[in-house]
C-alpha cells in the first residue's frame, strides 16, 4: 500500500512540529488546493497545464460535434413535427437559447475557440446566436482571468460567468443545461484512497509537515500555523513560499463511511481489486456526476470530461500505478474511469462511452493526431542522457521546423522560459529563435499536430534527426496505461 506522495519523507525525527492533524487525503488535497490557487493561481501554467491552455484542437472537436448534434437533433424534432402536421419550427431567433456550460475554464481559450469555430460552422446563423456560454468555477480570480482572455473579446455577450463548486450547483436549475464541458477538473476534485483488507475497507489519511530548513526561515511560527490552518491568503503571503517545502506522513485507518457518498457502488467495486491494493476513489467526481445529471436538459447534448486516467480494471489492480502527482503544491490524481462509469449507472445514467481523447480529436478531424510531446518522445534524444536544457534546444527547434507548413487560425504566443543551466551562447541563439517564431504558429508543447501536417514537415523534421518510422508508429500506438480520456453520457 506504500505510495509515494510528491516529496520523500524524511527521517520522523528529523521533521518539525507538525502543521496539522491526520486527516483522510481528500480533506488534506482540498485544503491544499485551496491555498494553491489562493498563492499561486496566476502562475498556474508554470507548474501546470492543460490540453486547452493554448492550443485550439480540442475546442474545435467540441464545437463541431456540438453543432452537428444540435442540427441533428432539430432536423429530428422539424420531421416528428412534420409528420404530426404540427406547426414547423420557429424563426431562429424565437428558438430558445442553448446554455453551453464549461467547468473550470482556464484562462478562457477553451471558450473563445469553442465558440469562434462554432461561429464559423454555422454559417446559418441557427445556433451560435443562441448559445449562452456559461463559465463555472470555484475561484473568482480565475473566472476574471478566462473573461479577459483576448480572443473572447466578439463573444462576451454570449458569455456568463458562476462562482461555484461543482459538486454544488444549487442555484442551477433542473434540466435547464444543454451542454457540459469538464476539462481536466475531475483530477482535482476530492479524491479518496481506498484498499480492501479482507472484510474491511482502509483509507489513507495525511499530515503535513514542514521541511525543517523551511521551518527555519519562519520567524512567527504560531502565526504562520494560524494562517495556514485556517487558509488565510493574505495572512500566508506575508511569509516565505512554503508549497514546495511540503513533507508529508501517512498511515491507513478504517473509511468512514459516513463522509463516502455512494457506499454500496463503490465496496462492490473494491471487491475486484486485490487486497491491500489502494485505488483512487474520485468522490468529487462522482459528486459532479449526480449533479451534471441534474441540470442537463431532457435530450440534451450531454456531459464530456477530458482528464488523465485508466478505465482498465488490470491498471487499478496493480500496485506500482500512480495515484497522484504533485505540481507546485497542486495535487492532481489519476481518475478512476471505470468506477465513475458504475457510478453512472447507479444514478440512472445508461449511455456511458469512454475513449481516449486523441480518439476523439482524431475522429472529429477525420485524421490521426499526436501531440508535440509524442513527437519529440519519438527522437532519439528523448531516450538519451542529454542535458535538459539539450532537450529544450530540440523542443524549439522541432517547433521552428514545424511552423515551416503549421497554420493556426489563432494568433497566440508560444510561452517558453529556457533554463538557466544553458549555455549562454545557445541561450541567446535560442532566445533569437523564439522571438523569430511567427505568431500563429505552434502555440505549446502539448499542441496536437495532424498526420497531414506531420507529413508537410518531414523534410524539415528529418533534418533534426526525425525518422519516419517512428513518427508513424507513434501515431499508431495503442494509449498508455494512464491516459486523457473523454468520459461523455447523456442524461
Amino acid at each position: 500500500m506504500e505510495q509515494q506522495v510528491a516529496n520523500q519523507l524524511q527521517e520522523l525525527d528529523a521533521l518539525p512540529q507538525p502543521l496539522g492533524d491526520y486527516k483522510p487525503v481528500d480533506q488534506w488535497q482540498a485544503h491544499i488546493n485551496a491555498l494553491f490557487y489562493g498563492l499561486r493561481g496566476n502562475q498556474q501554467r508554470s507548474f501546470y497545464q492543460t490540453f486547452a491552455t493554448a492550443d485550439y484542437r480540442l475546442a474545435h472537436a467540441l464545437a463541431a460535434d456540438y453543432y452537428d448534434k444540435v442540427i441533428a437533433r432539430e432536423k429530428n424534432l422539424n420531421a416528428t413535427k412534420a409528420e404530426g402536421k404540427a406547426e414547423v419550427q420557429p424563426q431562429p431567433d424565437m428558438r430558445p437559447s442553448l446554455t453551453v456550460m464549461e467547468w473550470s475554464p482556464g484562462n478562457g481559450a477553451m471558450a473563445a475557440s469553442f465558440l469562434s469555430h462554432l461561429k464559423q460552422l454555422d454559417e446559418g446563423g441557427t445556433v451560435y446566436p443562441r448559445v449562452r456560454y456559461v463559465m463555472v468555477d470555484a475561484w473568482q480570480e480565475a473566472l476574471d482571468c478566462a473573461r479577459t482572455h483576448p480572443d473572447l473579446a466578439e463573444h462576451l455577450g454570449h458569455i456568463e460567468v458562476v462562482c461555484a463548486d461543482v459538486q454544488h450547483l444549487d442555484m442551477i436549475g433542473d434540466g435547464t443545461v444543454d451542454r457540459i464541458i469538464c476539462n481536466e477538473l475531475w483530477n482535482e476534485l476530492p479524491t479518496k484512497l481506498l484498499a480492501k483488507k479482507g472484510a474491511e475497507y482502509e483509507e489513507e489519511y495525511l499530515r503535513p509537515n514542514l521541511s525543517e530548513r523551511k521551518a527555519a526561515s519562519i520567524q512567527d511560527w504560531s502565526g504562520f500555523i494560524k494562517a495556514f490552518d485556517s487558509g488565510d491568503i493574505e495572512g500566508l503571503k506575508r511569509y516565505p513560499a512554503f508549497l514546495d517545502d511540503l513533507v508529508w506522513e501517512r498511515e491507513y485507518r478504517k473509511v468512514e463511511w459516513k463522509d463516502v457518498p455512494f457506499r454500496k457502488t463503490i465496496t462492490d467495486f473494491l471487491k475486484r481489486i486485490d487486497d491491500e491494493v489502494l485505488v483512487p476513489v474520485n468522490v468529487g467526481a462522482c459528486k459532479s456526476i449526480k449533479e451534471a445529471k441534474r441540470i442537463l436538459a431532457p435530450g440534451a447534448v450531454g456531459f464530456s470530461s477530458f482528464d488523465a486516467g485508466t478505465a482498465d480494471m488490470d491498471v487499478l489492480n496493480d500496485p506500482e500505478k500512480p495515484c497522484y502527482g504533485q505540481f507546485g503544491g497542486l495535487y492532481s490524481f489519476m481518475v478512476n474511469l471505470a468506477l465513475l462509469e458504475a457510478i453512472a449507472k447507479h444514478l440512472g445514467i445508461a449511455a456511458v462511452s469512454v475513449e481516449t481523447q486523441r480518439e476523439f480529436i482524431g475522429n472529429r478531424l477525420g485524421t490521426n493526431v499526436m501531440t508535440l510531446m509524442d513527437l519529440l518522445a519519438c527522437h532519439s534524444l528523448a531516450g538519451s542522457k542529454a542535458a535538459s536544457w539539450e532537450l529544450d534546444r530540440l523542443t524549439i527547434r522541432t517547433i521552428r521546423a514545424l511552423n515551416e507548413t503549421y497554420e493556426s487560425p489563432y494568433q497566440r504566443k508560444l510561452e517558453f522560459p529556457l533554463r538557466q543551466d544553458m549555455p549562454q551562447e545557445e541561450r541567446d541563439a535560442m532566445q533569437g529563435t523564439l522571438l523569430s517564431l511567427k505568431p500563429n504558429g505552434v502555440p505549446d508543447t502539448i499542441a496536437y499536430l495532424t498526420e497531414d501536417e506531420l507529413a508537410q514537415a518531414e523534410p524539415a523534421l528529418e533534418a533534426l534527426g526525425y525518422e519516419r518510422e517512428a513518427i508513424m508508429m507513434s501515431l499508431g500506438a495503442p494509449p498508455s496505461p494512464v491516459e486523457y480520456h473523454h468520459f461523455r453520457f447523456r442524461a
